[in-house]
């Protein structure tokens, strides 16, 4: 038996929050969640970049769009 989650009301629920999005390339971006939409497009403020867990940059504010 399969359960399904609907993470929108979840990453709602993160706003404001600190958070770490990882993405299938194995790069992390860590800092608080502005804004998420309907597409789970995501807004991030002060964004840390880590690659292979080692501070890579600090990016501001970043968004997604896929």
């Amino acid at each position: 038996m399969s359960l399904s989650l609907n993470p929108k009301p979840l990453l709602n629920g993160l706003t404001g929050k600190p958070v770490m999005v990882k993405l299938k390339w194995g790069m992390e971006y860590k800092d608080y969640l502005l804004s998420v939409e309907s597409y789970m497009n995501m807004q991030l403020a002060n964004t840390e970049k880590y690659i292979d867990g080692a501070l890579s940059g600090h990016l501001g504010k970043v968004s997604n769009k896929v």
